[in-house]
């Protein structure tokens, strides 16, 4: 009976093994090719194994979205459900676009780059942990406020990024603060298992060391070229050094998403600006910001009725939250949005 089920269990073992032998072969190829590399051919040594899983992930073969889901899915484990949240493509849109991905890497050999090329696997790694640290800050879908675990992660990866740097990278080090300066805010942004938005948070909760870190990475910078993560980390610092939410420098931060729009329209900025404009020059102003805006997801409904609502424009209001409750994947929030609706009343 013992050798019959041992028969038995080695079956059902290869059967399920076969039905993942596709995809698991491709992740352990690359995997396998990763753990080989111990130098990189200028010899600084790339000491962190994931670190080289990314590098790989960032291949050139691939488009820059699809290596940026491969090193969520790949590294950091990132389900692909909020990977398609994430990247506002539907959940098999995702999966086909990670299948691809995959396929594409496997024939391709691992090498740490050097030169021009290391920059530029360096600039989208650096996207790639943005990203990372988006989906741990922020998860689009399931109960959790916040998934401080990945958006640690995150910034260990910011982290050892640069330290493989040949020289320093000021828009990596902007990258660092800006995570650290989200990150710092991981304690006050729960209670009770609750969302608690920045104007309500505690901010004695705030891990201040975390602060300090980030305003001595942008201090040198503070005469920079506009960039990027350095304008998003200069929002940032602004909520930072704010001894309380009443006293934030607003215009300065409606200033800086000028800058950051001036670099490139972003659909994401222009909500994020329309926000500081209504808290700057009124919800009137806010609004006629959000003129003509269009973004999938929760929070362009979200943002309209908090300013609908301060604005006294209640039917309007209840309207965009019933939007935004529609279009919520994430518990907490949804919690957090069915509580400001149910605040407005009926009427």
């Amino acid at each position: 009976m013992a050798a019959r089920r041992r028969v038995s269990d080695r079956l059902r073992a290869e059967a399920v093994a076969a039905r993942r032998l596709p995809v698991l072969a491709v992740e352990a190829e690359l995997a396998e090719e990763a753990q080989e590399v111990v130098a990189d051919p200028g010899g600084a040594r790339v000491v962190d194994e994931r670190l080289r899983l990314v590098l790989l992930c960032a291949h050139p073969s691939l488009p820059r979205e699809a290596a940026a889901a491969l090193t969520l899915r790949l590294v950091l484990g990132v389900s692909t459900e909020d990977l398609a949240r994430l990247f506002l493509v539907r959940t098999s849109a995702m999966a086909a676009r990670l299948t691809r991905a995959r396929k594409r890497l496997a024939g391709e050999r691992f090498a740490v780059p050097v030169g021009a090329e290391l920059a530029e696997r360096v600039r989208v790694v650096g996207e790639v942990a943005y990203l990372a640290f988006t989906a741990g800050y922020a998860p689009g879908s399931g109960a959790d406020v916040l998934r401080a675990d990945v958006a640690g992660e995150a910034v260990r990866l910011v982290r050892v990024l640069r330290t493989v740097l040949p020289a320093p990278d000021p828009e990596v080090d902007a990258l660092l603060a800006l995570v650290l300066l989200q990150h710092s805010r991981r304690d006050a942004r729960v209670r009770d298992g609750r969302l608690v938005l920045l104007p309500d948070q505690d901010r004695t909760r705030w891990h201040h060391d975390e602060i300090a870190e980030a305003i001595g990475l942008l201090t040198p910078l503070a005469h920079a070229a506009p960039a990027p993560y350095l304008l998003q980390a200069l929002i940032a610092a602004e909520h930072a050094i704010a001894p309380t939410a009443a006293q934030t420098a607003w215009p300065r931060i409606v200033a800086r998403y000028d800058e950051l729009l001036a670099l490139g329209d972003s659909p994401v900025v222009r909500l994020n600006r329309a926000v500081a404009v209504g808290e700057a020059d009124g919800p009137q102003a806010g609004l006629a910001a959000l003129a003509g805006l269009d973004l999938p997801g929760h929070r362009l409904p979200a943002a309209r009725a908090e300013l609908l609502t301060r604005a006294g424009r209640l039917d309007e209001a209840r309207a965009a939250y019933d939007l935004a409750v529609d279009r919520c994947g994430n518990e907490a929030e949804l919690a957090h949005l069915d509580g400001r609706r149910a605040a407005l009343g009926t009427e």
